[in-house]
């Protein structure tokens, strides 16, 4: 048998599985009873596995002969949404569901375990697999790396399934995938008073919100219109009362961006135009600035193989090509260490109620695409391995 006729052959398999997590989600970090799960079955396949960063574990598959060695790689956790779909594997777990597809994920390589397992005296190399915690909280990657679980790999590829791409659409270009995600906090500081006798302080709000606000013109007027950034400002906090002027204000932000020359520049930038700012307003202006995760980058060459992947398993038509997504994946981390690529798994379909976004309450996906995401798991391995 080939990948697609096995892949084929466990479709119902990886449905029930991810209809099994789905039921179950955890949040991160707190991946306990699904990282049991998945052991159970890879005790049941025979496939060995270490534990790395509990609840994390790598599984390991070795081929017939010795080469070159792959990862393919699946997130575990799931989000603080309540899930308001009407299905009979709905959440059993309050507060809590598998509303970006990391279900999927699991069960998805799990189908390709069974495969690549099958096929393991065709193989010359080594093939792990990757049961991450906490991307949702973009530190479960880092915990990996740490324990591991790259020692002795040439390549990552990972899956991510998504509703913006209808079923069949699988997209694996080269380049920047995914943004950064980097964090700040502005306290704004200066001087309480009479909320009639203005002139008697030093507003804090006036100054914050000058602040909020000449920090648009960054991306307008500091970054190259060819590149794309975001500066938003989630948070802003100030004062006690309506008729007391507030001697201290709170913003909160992210910063989202493709290029890493431009990640470095960012705090310095951030700084000079709220110091500078504040102090118009006789304020004064605190930077705390928190590195996040760094853009998604895919591989040059490991994207070429990929797209050839992608016409074995599904064809050329399914080749698509998407935008940068401002959105940000921890799956960053493994492609700083080794080349490789985060393939965009299309799973929308509007006739199976499969149209709403990621992190939405009814955020849910065609099935159909669990076979497809099963059959580039391997192959991609067995691409790369026979190389």
């Amino acid at each position: 048998m080939d990948v697609k006729e096995l892949a084929k052959k466990y479709k119902q398999y990886v449905i029930d599985l991810r209809r099994e997590f789905h039921s179950h989600p955890e949040p991160s970090w707190k991946e306990f009873e699904t990282s049991k799960r998945v052991k159970r079955e890879l005790d049941r396949i025979g496939i060995p596995y270490k534990v790395i960063g509990d609840p994390g574990l790598v599984a390991t598959i070795e081929g017939a002969r010795n080469g070159k060695t792959v990862a393919l790689r699946a997130d575990m956790d799931a989000l603080e949404v309540t899930e308001a779909n009407d299905v009979e594997y709905i959440s059993q777990n309050e507060g809590i569901s598998h509303a970006c597809g990391h279900d999927a994920h699991m069960a998805m390589l799990l189908g390709a375990a069974e495969v690549l397992n099958e096929m393991k005296d065709e193989i010359a190399g080594t093939v792990k697999l990757i049961f991450q915690p906490a991307e949702e909280m973009v530190s479960g990657a880092e915990t990996m790396i740490k324990g591991g679980c790259l020692d002795g790999v040439d390549t990552i590829f990972g899956i991510h399934i998504v509703g913006f791409l209808p079923i069949g659409l699988v997209c694996a270009q080269e380049g920047a995938r995914l943004s950064s995600a980097d964090t700040f906090k502005l306290t704004i500081k200066g001087q309480g008073g009479h909320g009639g006798m203005p002139h008697q302080g030093v507003d804090a709000v006036i100054a914050a919100s000058a602040v909020a606000m000449n920090l648009q013109s960054i991306v307008s007027r500091e970054i190259d219109p060819s590149e794309s950034a975001v500066v938003s400002i989630g948070m802003f906090n100030a004062g006690t009362r309506n008729n007391v002027i507030a001697d201290k204000a709170e913003l909160e932000g992210t910063i989202r961006l493709f290029n890493l020359e431009i990640r470095k520049q960012m705090p310095e930038i951030i700084e000079r135009i709220a110091k500078n700012t504040a102090q118009a307003y006789r304020a004064d202006a605190e930077l705390t600035y928190i590195p996040g995760v760094p853009p998604t980058i895919n591989d040059a060459v490991c994207a070429k193989r990929a797209v050839e992947t992608v016409r074995k398993v599904v064809g050329d038509d399914a080749v698509f090509e998407v935008p940068p997504v401002t959105g940000a994946e921890d799956f960053a981390f493994y492609s700083l260490k080794v080349p490789g690529v985060f393939a965009f798994l299309g799973a929308g379909n509007e006739a199976k109620g499969a149209i709403y976004p990621q992190h939405h309450e009814n955020f849910t996906i065609d099935e159909d695409a669990l076979e497809i995401g099963t059959a580039l798991h391997a192959q991609y391995a067995l691409d790369f391995l026979s190389e």
